[in-house]
């Protein structure tokens, strides 16, 4: 048998009473946190900020940024950041640079180096290294003095009054000043390049964002033979095959030149076999169809998805027409769905 002890009920319950949340304690830690992140913005200064800001826009080759423990995943995440806009922008690992990661630097380069301390031992080692490289260095620390700032060409100092930890320890607070902070770079660096919705949606193909914008009305709809037309004189169950075989739950109703005069769903179909019953069988379709103009699509085909705000779509189809009112496709609520819109 092995030693694995499974509690009864009543010692879990017993257990479970030692830990108890202070909700009280919880909103005071939310609030003294707001404290600490409004120190921050109240003593940021705001020219190192300008100056590291543009020390970036103008950077020629690869914006690399380096840390060690938590603020190594806040280098990460601003990294990633500035490749979704488009900037050049790498991780280097400060232990993975010193085993020949380092190659990659250039003269062109810059290289952020994210500290709450400054005193890191990696970085202080990785530092001569990336010198050597001839790399522009730049520290983001929240302690001064400290090891990076005479070392580095500039320096940027993040207002930390201290943790939210009780301990003063735990990097909680100074890694989220270093996230808000790099994000905000981010996003002034992203207005300073004009960066379009476009451009951005090109760097996020298989995101809902860049499919809204990078999907064409024409890449989605209906058209030609898919197309469920008929005409305001056929009957109705003449054109039950036509309703059922195209998949959109509807009939558009279209007269010699292609003009759309109305549709009729399907559950038009049921609603009339209901009230008409047996009378359905000489019925035609223009005395049923609804030809109210609903939700249409104006479009050559060509525009984004999101431009006609097909994504807010809240019913089974669309009918796309042009300028001159001729029908040239249909959006199905499926056809958004298939792609992920």
């Amino acid at each position: 048998m092995g030693s694995l002890h499974i509690p009864f009920p009543e010692e879990e319950e017993k257990n479970l009473g030692k830990a108890k949340l202070d909700h009280t304690h919880l909103v005071n830690l939310f609030k003294c946190q707001q404290n600490y992140l409004n120190h921050f913005f109240q003593n940021l200064d705001l020219s190192q900020t300008l100056t590291f800001t543009q020390t970036l826009l103008n950077t020629k080759g690869t914006i690399f940024f380096t840390g060690v423990g938590k603020s190594g995943f806040v280098a990460q995440k601003i990294s990633q950041t500035l490749v979704s806009l488009g900037i050049k922008s790498g991780y280097l690992s400060p232990v993975g640079a010193l085993h020949g990661d380092i190659g990659i630097l250039s003269s062109e380069d810059l290289l952020v180096l994210f500290s709450k301390s400054g005193n890191s031992e990696e970085l202080l080692k990785l530092v001569p290294c990336a010198k050597a490289k001839r790399a522009y260095l730049i520290s983001v620390t929240s302690v001064k003095p400290n090891g990076l700032m005479p070392l580095c060409d500039l320096n940027v100092h993040l207002p930390l009054e201290r943790e939210l930890c009780p301990f003063d320890l735990a990097p909680v607070t100074s890694t989220a000043i270093q996230m808000v902070f790099g994000d905000t770079v981010a996003i002034a660096l992203m207005g300073a390049r004009n960066l379009s919705k476009e451009e951005y949606a090109a760097n996020h193909p298989a995101g809902r964002i860049g499919k809204c914008l990078i999907f064409k009305v024409k890449d989605l709809m209906k058209k030609k033979e898919e197309l469920p037309v008929c005409q305001e004189d056929d009957l109705i169950m003449d054109q039950l095959v036509e309703l059922t075989s195209k998949g959109c739950g509807c009939l558009l109703v279209i007269d010699d030149d292609y003009h759309l005069l109305g549709t009729f769903t399907d559950g038009d179909l049921r609603r009339t076999l209901k009230a008409s019953k047996e009378k359905i069988f000489k019925l035609k379709v223009g005395e049923m169809c609804n030809r109210t103009r609903g939700q249409l699509v104006r479009c050559n085909g060509n525009q984004a998805m999101r431009e006609d705000g097909i994504t807010t779509i809240t019913v089974q189809f669309l009918p796309v027409i042009n300028d001159e009112n001729i029908v040239i496709g249909i959006v199905t609520l499926h056809g958004l769905v298939s792609p992920g819109l």
